[in-house]
């Protein structure tokens, strides 16, 4: 029987009652608390200090990596993600424990299991780990997506433009299309060093698979892409790419 007090910090009502429920048929004994944002999580850690916090990446209100730095002690953490947000690229560099959204009974005990029996890695903190797994500017070749029932990568150099809309975003590579639960912005700051450029709040384009920039009206531009798609860019984003000529 696995003891211990725990908070859950996710946003989803569904992935909260879903872990708590998992947590419970593998014979979890004490406290879940849960918490719906960041500065709850926050609030609740250092009230309550649960020995296992499973916390959600992206939050509102603070973000994973905020949260930890704002802990007053250091708890065990099992992140928890939609990994299509390259965190499965990112943990397994950092040697992170996570889990997968939607959550997997099997999956989750495999962590339950390395975190009661984890020792302190060398004296590395687990934020000092988290910043280096998820820091924006770590080298990525490719992007892990859903693809069915499987995760497949995606390399970088594959995809041609991805397209926002609100919480939910498509990533069109190789003539096929793949949506993912992050927001356009979050996936902007990884995409951004690999020559990707926001021009419009809804589109991000890889500037490799730009066919030509046309006029469109006295203050934007049109992109118009090698697959064939034309995208109206913004004031602002026509104005960065007009600032592309030489």
């Amino acid at each position: 029987m696995m003891r211990g007090s725990v908070l859950i910090a996710d946003d989803e009502p569904l992935a909260r009652r879903t872990l708590r429920e998992h947590l419970r048929s593998l014979g979890w004994f004490g406290p879940i608390h849960e918490a719906r944002d960041g500065q709850a999580a926050i609030a609740l850690a250092n009230n309550e200090r649960p020995d296992l916090v499973f916390l959600d990446i992206m939050m509102p209100g603070a973000t994973g990596l905020e949260v930890l730095k704002q802990l007053a002690y250091e708890p065990k953490v099992i992140f928890t993600t939609a990994y299509d947000q390259f965190a499965v690229t990112a943990f397994e560099l950092g040697a992170l424990d996570y889990v997968l959204k939607p959550f997997g009974r099997d999956r989750l005990e495999r962590v339950l299991q390395r975190a009661q029996a984890a020792s302190d890695r060398s004296g590395v903190s687990v934020l000092s780990r988290a910043k280096e797994a998820l820091q924006p500017t770590r080298s990525f070749s490719s992007v892990f997506v859903r693809d069915g029932h499987r995760i497949i990568p995606v390399a970088l150099t594959s995809i041609e433009r991805v397209q926002g809309a609100d919480d939910y975003a498509t990533i069109f590579a190789s003539s096929k299309e793949y949506l993912v639960s992050v927001r356009l912005s979050d996936l902007e700051t990884y995409l951004a060093p690999a020559n990707f450029l926001r021009v419009h709040r809804s589109h991000l384009i890889n500037l490799e698979y730009v066919a030509s920039i046309e006029p469109y009206d006295a203050s934007r531009v049109e992109v118009v892409m090698k697959g064939g798609a034309r995208i109206v860019a913004s004031r602002a984003g026509s104005k960065r790419l007009r600032g592309l000529a030489l």
